[in-house]
């Protein structure tokens, strides 16, 4: 594993449609998430169909290189990461 941890990002354009395919794959990734974030915008009248989540993960740029692939095959996700290797 390489030292440093990895951030990725998930922007899902239509959450209501991919929300449970992410979450499969989320779930199976389960035990490398240090940390998840979700985002959206919301408010009393409104709530955004778009999404974002920010992961911290563990396992290394392997992990992240298959989540994204797993992740990427969902239609409306597009993914980003990146390793901080202080």
């Amino acid at each position: 594993m390489e030292k440093g941890s990895v951030v990725m990002a998930i922007y899902q354009e239509k959450r209501s449609e991919s929300a449970v395919h992410v979450q499969d794959v989320l779930t199976k990734y389960g035990c490398s998430i240090h940390v998840r974030l979700g985002l959206h915008d919301a408010g009393p009248d409104f709530c955004s169909n778009a999404g974002l989540m920010i992961l911290q993960l563990s396992g290394g740029m392997s992990i992240a290189d298959e989540m994204k692939a797993a992740l990427e095959k969902i239609a409306g996700v597009k993914v980003k990461f990146m390793l901080l290797d202080f």
